[in-house]
């Protein structure tokens, strides 16, 4: 497998097999990016702290991460030992195999990317991997698009069940508590662009405004109205940075009528004005 980069916004190609190190990692360190692929990483070795989305995570040896479509992405640091090896489906080749991945749609992907996996577990992903770096590496002409296709699912169906399995056991777990927290998450991150206060969400969870924001604070140590803003400022750094859109048109995007408004609200939060922080 080379050491390749895992693309930044999306796939130039159908899918990229390969393994990145710490120094690859740090290429998404930056600022956010918003990454229009599907990503599936395995930690080989060493360990990571990123944000996926608006939750911060810490990655070690034998962790599977998935990364949905449309997911913001952020590393903070690594380990100098840190090493990963990933599958990325490119937005394209995810739109040809619509069908193929609702079916394997995972339920708690907003919140809960990640799948501990012990040690009889971490083996066959690699030995399954191994087989795949060969089969792409040796054999190109050997592997029609078709049967392409069809090892994707596979790999897909595969990392699908792990991540159900995972997520039918920490239920078991969960208090109600919790629970709202996953749901207040992914509602979140469905209408930050248009859904700027907590009784916004408050409604759609069919509870109160206090009631919802004591329990996330409860449950994460942070405020409901932090998780709104921080997810619009994951997209907000995130099109400043990648793309050439006017500030104006960001701002509409992410909710705001006025940019001027978003501009106050970008330096009350970030520090600086979002066009100092685009020329950065």
């Amino acid at each position: 497998m080379k050491d390749e980069k895992i693309p930044l916004i999306d796939c130039p190609i159908d899918y990229i097999f390969g393994e990145a190190s710490g120094k690859i990692l740090n290429e998404y360190g930056r600022f956010p990016c918003k990454i229009q692929c599907a990503v599936y990483a395995f930690m080989l070795q060493g360990s990571a702290t990123a944000t996926l989305n608006i939750t911060q995570y810490d990655f070690h040896k034998n962790d599977l991460i998935y990364l949905h479509p449309g997911s913001f992405f952020l590393v903070h640091n690594f380990s100098e030992d840190a090493r990963l090896m990933y599958i990325v489906f490119s937005s394209s080749f995810v739109e040809k195999n619509a069908y193929g991945m609702r079916r394997m749609s995972l339920p708690s992907q907003a919140f809960n990317p990640i799948v501990h996996m012990n040690e009889e577990q971490a083996g066959v992903i690699t030995m399954f991997s191994g087989l795949l770096d060969k089969a792409i590496n040796c054999t190109p002409l050997i592997l029609s698009s078709e049967r392409m296709v069809y090892v994707f699912n596979l790999i897909q169906q595969t990392y699908a069940e792990l991540f159900i399995s995972a997520d039918n056991k920490q239920s078991h777990l969960q208090d109600r508590k919790t629970e709202i927290y996953q749901e207040y998450n992914d509602l979140v991150l469905r209408h930050y662009h248009e859904w700027h206060h907590v009784a916004a969400y408050a409604e759609a969870l069919c509870i109160t405004v206090p009631h919802l924001c004591s329990t996330i604070k409860q449950a994460s140590g942070s405020t409901a109205g932090d998780i709104i803003v921080d997810a619009i400022l994951m997209d907000a750094k995130a099109q400043l940075k990648i793309t050439t859109l006017p500030i104006k048109e960001i701002a509409n995007t992410l909710g705001f009528e006025n940019v001027a408004f978003f501009n106050r609200f970008f330096k009350s939060h970030v520090g600086i004005t979002p066009k100092a922080y685009r020329n950065e």
